[in-house]
């Protein structure tokens, strides 16, 4: 299995599992307890087993809006977008996040699962286009600090004054002496910054390591935790964030996932256009929603979901306990004239028909927790 450059300390303190061909942490302390230091406070992660693709060039930006559905025109120097690429069928090919980094440069971070996919096809996308691709997942680091006292930890030891980055805007600096771009993005719902160390090789990892301690040693007045995928995975569910695999994929377009806010129909042209516009005009015949559980359940990936008459109507995506709520959550694909919220579904589970609501994202109360909170830390 591959290992990123924290591989050492992991093993130590972390139980490790295996995940798009990594050796990963799934959690130190435990799911729960990341997961609310997340939720209430802050916590760290390593997603360095997230890909890392640069792309220079004169025509570096309208290449980049040819692949994918969102609009990096918009983009200033050192601000990022969520975004899409599709295939012809407007399947997704995968979900990331666009920084322009300069006029000409600009930084896309697939999935793990996608690495040399979505690099594949953008280098097969690029002919005609006078840009470079380079690949540098394996020589940068990537640390998600996230939570509401995010901001308060990194600022400790950053050379930057982070109250000025809003959200999805970036910046250099250096972080414990080491230098890093900071993107205040994250997949936790929460407040926080994606952090890149720059130099920091897989052969030769003393930065990222430098980092990562520098941070856990500027978060411990908060009671910052180093988190798993595990709280990852519970973290976006609550928040209502796809992972790609279970809620998108190519045989998924961004309208039945309720993604079309990163779909620019208003551009000239960009891969999968004209499918998508035909769905729109026709209509989705399914919808991406959130289910909470009205019974005591925990609903699962692959499970049915049926209508009051039993028909079958739809399947769970991704589902877990919330550590939040106390609840059963649930992503789900429903057909379009039973995917109104508030309505009323049931799930089997174990051979037995569990009730549950279908509610908007996220899933806890947007004024108490996330980035748009009105409490404070």
């Amino acid at each position: 299995m591959r290992k990123t450059q924290l591989y050492e300390i992991h093993k130590k303190t972390a139980k490790m599992t295996e995940f798009a061909g990594f050796e990963m942490p799934l959690w130190y302390k435990g799911i729960t307890e990341e997961h609310l230091a997340v939720r209430n406070s802050v916590g760290i992660f390593d997603v360095s087993h997230m890909g890392r693709v640069i792309i220079t060039g004169k025509d570096a930006a309208s290449f980049l809006n040819y692949v994918i559905t969102n609009d990096v025109t918009v983009l200033t120097p050192n601000s990022a977008l969520y975004s899409v690429m599709c295939n012809e069928n407007g399947g997704i090919i995968d979900d990331f996040v666009v920084s322009r980094l300069e006029e000409e440069k600009f930084l896309l971070v697939p999935n793990a699962t996608n690495r040399e996919k979505d690099f594949n096809w953008l280098v097969t996308k690029a002919e005609g286009f006078n840009v470079k691709i380079e690949d540098v997942s394996d020589k940068v680091a990537m640390f998600a600090v996230q939570g509401p006292n995010a901001e308060r930890t990194l600022q400790k030891i950053c050379t930057a004054d982070l109250s000025k980055i809003e959200r999805f805007k970036c910046t250099t600096a250096r972080l414990a002496d080491v230098d890093v771009f900071l993107s205040r993005t994250g997949y936790t719902g929460e407040d926080g910054f994606e952090v890149y160390v720059w130099n920091a090789p897989l052969d030769k990892p003393y930065n990222a390591v430098k980092v990562w301690n520098a941070v856990l040693e500027a978060g411990k007045p908060f009671g910052i935790e180093p988190c798993g995928l595990g709280a990852r995975d519970t973290l976006r569910l609550e928040a209502g964030l796809c992972l790609y695999g279970n809620d998108i994929d190519e045989n998924t377009t961004p309208l039945e996932a309720r993604l079309s806010f990163v779909v620019k129909f208003q551009k000239d042209s960009f891969i999968g256009k004209n499918t998508l516009l035909k769905q729109k005009e026709e209509g989705v015949k399914r919808r991406r929603v959130g289910l909470q559980m009205i019974e005591h359940a925990i609903p699962r990936q692959g499970f049915k979901i049926c209508n009051e008459k039993g028909e079958d109507i739809g399947q769970v995506t991704s589902g877990t306990f919330s550590p939040l709520l106390k609840y059963g959550i649930a992503m789900a694909y429903i057909q379009t004239q039973h995917a109104q919220e508030g309505n009323i579904v049931n799930v089997e589970i174990r051979r037995k028909m569990a009730k549950a609501k279908i509610v908007p994202f996220p899933f806890y109360d947007a004024e108490k927790y996330g980035y748009k909170r009105k409490t404070s830390a």
